[in-house]
């Protein structure tokens, strides 16, 4: 039986985002202008490939080329794109993906890099600044929903310690962080404390619940403010994490074993596959991190071990999101903090390298079959069509809805925009 446990349970999620609660979207401007457009995706799902993924390995490969390693290239599913032989199954998806070879950011610390593509801003000062997930959260929150509107699922190394993820958003738009353990070769997945104990009835429950409500009214009321918002926040949010329909969500039992197979029995595999069950009950956003991409040494062996991982649960998610009419309503990201080196070094691996490196778009908002830029052939510059870290945010943000000029107050009354306004979408490959 599979089970989740947790790095972060309930309770600590609670305790974190208790720590205090601090126009028209682009859909509409458009309306008003008389323009149209494809509805766009109620949800996005962020593959985190922690560590930095080589993307001369993956979806940009040199061959013939000294830097170009041993990885053969395979057709895929739209004649004259070619990846690697070691993600074959995702090749099969070609035509509802869009690769961007021409990625050219400025930062090669992972702490830096990883910041700024997930925020789009680099550290200003006393500026909290929100990560992707949170301003999907802030834009599509269902309030009347009781899961959580941003879910990170394996989020090992993800966040850095003292910078909380949702930023000047305030807590109610921090992600439940969903960590995984292996037990005698199986996967555990599971958010703890969901339950009240054995000895307590349901009624009971019900009954403690309501008279903490009592006591605290008065108290809030009295002491009106952010800390004391997030507080009531963090509590009613974690009670109804303990419904039924909540709790049916993160159990993974009921999946059948031939669906398991499917995505594989690792734990990104498995997470995939909670990625799924989250987004068919309309959860806004959902990441599931794959790390072990910090390839300086090694680098080949690495990367097609971890491609075999990537291929399988990627690739059946793909196929359950488009079986189950998910696929149009799902941006697909994938992506990590940077790329890494053609040039192979003495360790046979490949270091940091932010200059030249690929990403992937597809799904609900994207036109998928699609190349965007190139780089040269030795893949150590972008030939054509550079994009920054604030183009694919503000691609991004074009592909679900947002108006990427938005403003939000920050948390030193200052207005900041959702990206970078020297921001330059992808219009291309938008839909």
């Amino acid at each position: 039986m599979l089970g989740l446990q947790t790095t972060w349970t309930r309770r600590g999620w609670m305790t974190r985002t208790a720590a205090g609660m601090a126009g028209a979207s682009w859909l509409s401007r458009m309306a008003a202008a008389g323009e149209t457009a494809s509805r766009p995706p109620r949800s996005c799902l962020l593959l985190w490939m922690n560590g930095g993924p080589s993307q001369t390995d993956t979806f940009d490969l040199k061959p013939g080329h000294e830097h170009g390693g041993p990885f053969s290239p395979i057709e895929t599913s739209v004649p004259g794109i070619v990846i690697s032989e070691h993600l074959p199954r995702t090749a099969q998806w070609m035509h509802r993906l869009s690769v961007i070879r021409s990625m050219s950011t400025r930062e090669g610390d992972h702490g830096r890099a990883r910041d700024h593509l997930r925020t789009g801003y680099l550290p200003q000062g006393p500026i909290q600044f929100p990560v992707l997930g949170s301003l999907v959260s802030h834009e599509h929150a269902d309030r009347s929903s009781d899961l959580p509107n941003y879910v990170s699922i394996l989020p090992r190394g993800l966040f850095r310690a003292g910078m909380p993820p949702a930023g000047f958003l305030g807590p109610h738009h921090a992600p439940l962080m969903i960590g995984g353990s292996s037990e005698d070769g199986e996967t555990m997945l599971r958010v703890d404390n969901l339950a009240a104990p054995s000895s307590v009835s349901v009624g009971q429950s019900l009954a403690r619940l309501d008279l903490l409500r009592q006591m605290e009214r008065s108290f809030l009321d009295q002491h009106p403010g952010p800390a004391a918002d997030g507080h009531r926040s963090a509590y009613e949010r974690s009670t109804r994490l303990m419904s039924p329909s909540a709790t049916e969500a993160f159990d993974l039992s009921g999946e059948s074993a031939q669906c398991k197979e499917r995505y594989g029995t690792s734990q990104f595999g498995q997470g995939c596959l909670l990625a799924r069950r989250m987004l068919e009950r309309g959860v806004p956003f959902v990441e599931v991190t794959l790390g072990g991409w910090d390839t300086h040494y090694d680098n080949f062996n690495a990367v097609e071990r971890l491609s075999a991982t990537l291929d399988q649960a990627w690739s059946a998610l793909l196929q359950e999101l488009d079986e189950r009419g998910l696929l149009e309503t799902t941006l697909v990201v994938w992506m990590g903090e940077f790329g890494r080196t053609p040039v192979i070094n003495p360790q046979v691996g490949r270091d940091h390298y932010p200059k030249a490196w690929s990403a992937v778009l597809g799904g609900g908002g994207i036109r998928g079959g699609q190349i965007v830029g190139r780089t040269s052939d030795d893949g150590l510059s972008v030939e054509d069509r550079p994009v920054a870290t604030e183009d694919l945010l503000a691609t991004i943000c074009r592909a679900m809805g947002l108006d990427p000029m938005k403003q939000n107050i920050s948390n030193v009354a200052r207005p900041i925009r959702l990206v970078d306004p020297s921001a330059q979408p992808i219009t291309e490959i938008l839909t």
